[in-house]
């Protein structure tokens, strides 16, 4: 009767059982439903195995026994708590090799779980009651009140979500829901040492498809913490083919900790099969700081620029110069072409404005290399800058959890309709041409029509150039100066020279000091000019970012 009432529940992280029997019992009786079957009853460090885990082992028999292990990965661990349960703390549910109904009850681990066996059990309603005490599983009562760990609580204690009544129930709901319309559904629960719901991560088979086209940069955003809104929702952003942001996984957290932050980004990282990106880019957050640097080691951290300017308006709002503050820090954020520039630049508008004591800037200032542009050009971005919610017209401050779940459907299908509608105009629009340069037309066919048409301002932009000359030579490596009136304030234009550098050799290669190809993803105006000055027939494909930027969309039946 047990195994019967077994079958609706699924083995979850976070479960507790009154006794290590418990554990074996409940484990051997999902797996009896599912037609596989545990390997034995050792207590081997809270382990238990399907039979076909491992090899083994050879011998020199005369008529060895054919191997039936594979090696499969299928299991359970749990661990002894300070209560005195046992909890699970690792699952792997999925076989390498198949299962027959047929054989479910040829297995002896099996044969102690039918009625009337070793574990007696009433033929009565309360074998229900008998399941939901023998461990503490996503069970809610009807009327909203919390029978286990994970549930509506009154105490709302630091490490643990503040869930109001209904959220969790909604939580479940929206979590079924989403596992019966997609298969690859994940979601993965962090509960703490009392047996509450910390922190959540989820994520559909579309994100990891999506990652899978635009791995090179990822957007955590933590908007709803630093604003503090109702749902403490985290969303890990990417950029499509046509600089839109699409949803990579999404997750809730309690606070704002590094251990919540290494929670969270571990769980995505094993979502997207351990695949960093090149580039992530937060909010300024110490916590998540840190938490980027233990998890993605080897990528690039960045801040977001945009982030940063909206805190500068708030920070020198109340100073009486605010307004000549902000013209000379955007000045010296945007168009300083080299480091001493903009530490130069810094420098003389501290000093002008007394502002030597002022911490929240000398702090941004210690931060520099993290979200200046001209510290940023060896760093791909691909158009980060600047980067909102893919839902933030379904997330106000005041949302509910429950109004988020029920509405994150249509958020995610408006997402995808807005991404289709895109591909079709792109694939069926003709750009308009406004130069005879080749390389316009080269893109117009390559490039969809949003990137073209950013890309076609700098095209535009070439005839803005003028005083192409050569610097130095040096082999196959020329460098050339581009002259240009850039405005750098409203009403204020400066003439600037370009640093652009020509590498000849096999592998062409084009660097212009202003590095908008690694900030934006595509060629800037004064690489252009040279291009054209040196008579290439078309631009290196190395600078056409195919898997990301190309017509005709990214393989729509896998995403779907």
């Amino acid at each position: 009767m047990l195994d019967k009432v077994v079958r609706f529940y699924k083995v979850i992280v976070g479960m507790e059982f009154e006794s290590y029997d418990d554990v074996y019992f409940f484990y051997n009786c999902y797996a009896k439903q599912h037609t596989w079957y545990r390997k034995s009853k050792e207590r081997y460090r809270g382990k238990l195995s399907c039979s076909s885990a491992g090899f083994k082992k050879k011998t020199d028999a005369n008529r060895p026994r054919p191997e039936t292990r594979t090696g499969c990965p299928a299991m359970i661990k749990f661990r002894l708590m300070d209560n005195k349960r046992w909890r699970i703390i690792e699952i792997e549910l999925e076989h390498n090799h198949l299962t027959t109904p047929a054989n479910a009850n040829i297995y002896k681990s099996h044969k102690i779980s039918d009625p009337g066996s070793k574990r007696p059990l009433p033929i009565n309603g309360a074998v229900q009651v008998q399941t939901i005490r023998l461990f503490r599983t996503v069970v809610i009562d009807a009327d909203d009140t919390e029978e286990c760990g994970f549930g509506d609580t009154i105490d709302q204690g630091d490490d643990k979500l503040k869930l109001k009544l209904g959220d969790s129930q909604a939580m479940l709901k929206f979590f079924t829901r989403m596992q019966l319309n997609d298969a690859s559904f994940f979601y993965s629960m962090d509960i703490n040492e009392k047996g509450c719901l910390r922190n959540v991560f989820w994520a559909e088979a579309r994100c990891r498809a999506a990652y899978s086209y635009f791995v090179d940069v990822l957007f955590v955003n933590t908007t709803s913490l630093t604003e503090n809104y109702e749902v403490p929702l985290v969303v890990f952003t990417g950029i499509n083919h046509h600089a839109q942001t699409v949803p990579l996984g999404c997750g809730l957290v309690s606070v704002q900790t590094v251990e919540s932050f290494v929670w969270l980004c571990r769980a995505w990282l094993t979502y997207m099969v351990g695949q960093s990106p090149q580039t992530i880019i937060t909010i300024e957050c110490k916590a998540m700081q840190t938490a980027v640097t233990e998890v993605h080691p080897r990528a690039s951290h960045c801040l977001s620029l945009t982030n940063i300017m909206k805190m500068v308006l708030h920070e020198v709002a109340c100073l009486e110069a605010c307004e000549a503050i902000r013209n000379g820090l955007s000045r010296a954020v945007y168009h300083s072409l080299r480091s001493d520039e903009f530490e130069a630049a810094w420098e003389d508008l501290v000093q002008s404005h007394g502002l030597q004591n002022h911490k929240w800037l000398q702090n941004l200032y210690e931060d520099r290399k993290r979200w200046v542009p001209v510290y940023l050009k060896e760093i791909f971005c691909a158009g980060m800058f600047p980067v909102d919610s893919p839902f933030q017209e379904y997330l106000r401050q005041h949302t509910s959890l429950r109004e988020f779940f029920s509405s994150y459907d249509q958020a995610q299908q408006d997402i995808h309709h807005r991404e289709t509608l895109s591909d079709i105009a792109s694939n069926k629009s003709s750009c308009l041409l406004k130069t005879r340069l080749f390389f316009e037309l080269q893109l117009s066919k390559l490039y969809t029509k949003n990137i073209f048409e950013h890309f076609q301002q700098e095209v535009e932009g070439v005839y803005s150039c003028y005083g192409l000359r050569q610097k130095s030579v040096e082999g196959s490596v020329v460098t050339f100066i581009v002259k240009e009136d850039v405005q750098v304030e409203e009403n204020m234009k400066e003439t600037r020279d370009f640093e652009v550098i020509y590498n000849s050799g096999d592998a062409v290669e084009v660097l212009c000091v202003c590095a908008l190809f690694n900030l934006r993803g595509y060629l800037c105006r004064h690489v252009l000019c040279v291009i054209n000055q040196v008579g290439l027939d078309e631009i290196p494909p190395q600078y056409i970012l195919a898997q990301e930027r190309y017509k005709g969309g990214r393989g729509r039946k896998e995403i779907t």
